[in-house]
């Protein structure tokens, strides 16, 4: 197969997406790895680049920017283009974004440990960073508009409200939460500072990886269960509280500052009002698969997604319970937070963009080069992410209640150390599962022959959609 560095070929941007994203899931993984063997050992590394407060944040954008969102885009590329039943808009414009996409994280990862950062959490790339990812997705952007525009199947299914929302939601938190008109420092000041941020820093996950996710697992669920979606009315339920509750639930990370207490009362009461539409994605999705539960240990690509959708409902009903004042002044600052975050991003998100990923892979070239190793890869990836969510949890438990209870934070050093010596144990299952994900990709790629245009937009177009685009929607 010989390379070419745009490839206009249909497919090939969200091929390229997919793939690039798996091997961001090793390499953020690696460091991941590397900055967790540093809390126990913290004299392995004696390079002051590859200490943990400069190699942390590379750890979190690259698994965020990088592996999570190249592959969550690559497989909603290709979600539209099959809901649409018309290929992407623009393949060279899409392939540009992929390859400006890629050398924006060449740049952080170079960036970062060398002292060049923002130090906002999930921003710290710098200004000329920042402006070549919103131009990628804003050349997304577009691409989608326009494939939408040109679609030949006239119902808007559920799948492209999700992209329709995160691409535009983005475009908006990304300007507005990296302060771009602040080209200098990235900032603002004071206590106003620290709400723009984590109004960015939230919406991060809220606007941009859990909708194109959610717009995934309603893309492959009704498919690979060979069933139709439950509701079409439940999943508009789920769509539009949830972009009016999430917008602004970030300021309830602001405990003990001096933020405003209105605006503190929105984002807890907002926080509790999420439950509505996460449980109405739920009951969609689950509904969904009424007498076909059995089709899950048959379909790798249903077994990532359905994970990933139990690891919704634990980490959305956490991410509640973590937004009430009472709980927080104890989990906050802790690894209750940590593990939190890990379930949400590598978890639920992870799931569904490993799962959609293989889904498309599988698609395009027919098969998966071995089902073995993928059904190899779930389980080590669910006995790390469960591992590392309980020991992080239970740490960051007995860190607040320490806390609370006036000891100081040396003295309870010694007692968290075998938990974190068992954290790094758990990340070893993820990275090695995140190994075989990108193997497994490659030699699907290599090995297998790519379908034709005519396979995926022609004659095959009747399985291009859900079973809920023929009329056989349960409502």
């Amino acid at each position: 197969m010989a390379f070419r560095f745009i490839d206009t070929t249909p497919g090939s941007t969200a091929r390229r997406f997919v793939i690039s994203g798996a091997w961001w899931f090793v390499a953020g993984g690696v460091v991941g790895l590397t900055a967790a063997t540093e809390l126990v050992a913290p004299d392995l590394i004696g390079a002051r680049v590859l200490i943990f407060p400069r190699i942390r944040p590379v750890h979190v954008n690259t698994i965020v920017f990088f592996f999570l969102s190249m592959m969550l885009i690559g497989a909603m590329l290709y979600a539209v283009c099959r809901l649409a039943r018309r290929p992407l808009y623009s393949e060279k414009m899409g392939n540009v974004a992929m390859w400006i996409w890629n050398f924006s994280v060449l740049a952080g990862l170079l960036t970062i440990p060398a002292g060049f950062t923002t130090s906002h959490e999930y921003g710290e790339y710098v200004f000329p960073i920042s402006v070549a990812i919103i131009v990628a997705i804003f050349m997304l952007t577009i691409n989608v508009f326009q494939t939408l525009a040109r679609r030949a199947e006239q119902l808007l299914y559920v799948t492209n409200w999700y992209a329709v929302g995160a691409f535009t939601a983005t475009l908006i938190v990304f300007f507005f939460g990296k302060v771009m008109w602040h080209p200098k420092t990235s900032a603002m000041v004071g206590i106003n500072d620290a709400e723009w941020a984590w109004f960015y820093g939230h919406n991060v996950f809220g606007t941009w990886i859990t909708p194109l996710a959610l717009g995934l697992a309603y893309f492959w669920v009704p498919r690979e269960a060979d069933n139709p979606l439950y509701s079409h009315a439940i999943s508009l339920l789920g769509f539009w509280p949830y972009f009016a509750f999430y917008l602004q639930v970030g300021t309830h990370h602001l405990i003990e500052a001096p933020a405003q207490p209105w605006l503190k009362l929105i984002a807890e009461v907002n926080s509790v009002g999420l439950l509505i539409p996460v449980y109405a994605f739920l009951t969609n999705q689950w509904m969904t698969l009424r007498g076909r539960w059995w089709k899950i240990p048959d379909s790798v690509v249903l077994k990532f997604i359905f994970a990933g959708t139990i690891m919704y409902f634990f980490t959305s009903s956490e991410g509640t319970i973590e937004a009430l004042p009472s709980f927080e002044r104890i989990a906050h600052f802790t690894n209750v937070t940590v593990g939190h975050a890990h379930l949400g991003l590598l978890g639920f998100a992870g799931f569904i963009a490993c799962g959609a990923g293989y889904g498309v892979l599988r698609e395009m070239y027919g098969e998966i080069w071995s089902e073995r190793l993928a059904q190899l890869q779930y389980w080590l990836m669910l006995i790390g992410i469960i591992g590392f969510t309980f020991v992080l949890t239970s740490v960051g438990l007995l860190q607040g209640l320490a806390w609370r209870n006036g000891e100081t934070v040396y003295r309870v050093l010694p007692e968290i150390f075998s938990y974190y010596v068992e954290r790094g144990v758990f990340g070893c299952f993820i990275l090695t599962g995140a190994g075989i994900q990108v193997y497994n990709f490659l030699k699907t790629v290599y090995a297998r022959r790519r379908r034709s245009e005519e396979e995926f937009f022609g004659l095959e177009r009747a399985a291009a959609a859900p079973a809920a685009l023929t009329g056989m929607a349960g409502d």
